[in-house]
């Protein structure tokens, strides 16, 4: 595919939809005259004694952004991530072949690593370690999910189509001349306000579907059964997009939300504008 047919295709799964305004929680934007930064949030929970932190994911970031995520997840008693079909990921195991290593790769996969590469950025699954000790898979399996988007008529595509694309979109200008003139910040300064206004992008939807609703009652059954096991301090691995129902179900079962900071996955520095030179000079 060519460079903006490949991004094209990466922005059905990469876009959000449209913001209601409110504070954002969990991934947001931050700005000034020298950078942008697309930010995801680490919000903490707690209850009966037990901590646990719900940690933002974007599946293409800086790699600092991966390395700093890796440090984190060293210091929980048990580390929960999402992947469907991850069932197989055991402690110890060799680190998952890198996309262009795979002989049949997951379509979805191809996207992230062709966007990744026009962006400049790198992808999650080959940059967190998801063979680290304490790591524990806490999604569907590869048969779970196409089981539950048939017993429920649903896909991606259907899903997607659903969701209210009028917020903020891409900056056409910097898209155009970032995809012409391989310009990785241009595309990056088109699309992340775009990525950052994603803070209710299927909250909506979420609950009564398999992409979110099912997949994150999965995660909360897995959290049941590990501080039921006596775990104090377990973290939560999953897309920023999975967080306003998953904080809800959480505070349903009686936890309390009980602190937040943010952590920069895009450092997008902006071009310097050159002053303006006076007529006649």
């Amino acid at each position: 595919m060519k460079r903006p047919a490949v991004l094209a295709a990466a922005l059905l799964f990469l876009l959000p939809v449209h913001s209601r305004g409110e504070e954002p929680e969990f991934i947001r934007v931050e700005e000034d005259a020298k950078a942008a930064r697309l930010q995801t949030g680490v919000t903490r929970f707690e209850k009966d004694g037990a901590v646990v932190d719900l940690i933002g994911a974007v599946h293409i970031g800086d790699k600092a952004y991966y390395q700093d995520l890796n440090k984190r997840f060293a210091d929980y008693e048990v580390l929960l991530f999402e992947m469907i079909g991850g069932e197989g990921i055991k402690p110890g195991d060799p680190p998952v072949p890198k996309v262009e290593d795979q002989e049949a790769p997951d379509p979805l996969a191809v996207i992230y690593d062709q966007a990744a590469r026009a962006l400049k950025l790198v992808g999650q699954v080959d940059h967190i370690d998801y063979h680290a000790e304490n790591f524990l898979h806490a999604d569907l399996s590869a048969s779970e999910f196409s089981e539950k988007l048939e017993e429920r008529g649903e896909s991606l595509l259907k899903f997607m189509l659903t969701l209210d694309h009028s917020g903020t979109q891409p900056n056409p200008v910097k898209f155009i001349l970032g995809a012409v003139f391989g310009r990785a910040d241009l595309l990056k300064l088109s699309l992340i306000h775009t990525l950052g206004d994603a803070e209710d992008q299927i909250s909506k939807l979420a609950g009564d579907n398999v992409i979110i609703g099912d997949r994150n009652i999965r995660c909360l059954e897995v959290l049941a059964r590990e501080l039921g096991a006596g775990r104090k301090k377990v973290g939560i691995f999953y897309g920023a997009a999975h967080y306003p129902d998953m904080q809800k179900r959480l505070q349903e079962q009686g936890f309390t939300r009980t602190g937040h900071e943010w952590v920069t996955a895009w450092n997008v520095l902006k071009p310097i504008r050159k002053p303006a030179t006076p007529a006649g000079s």
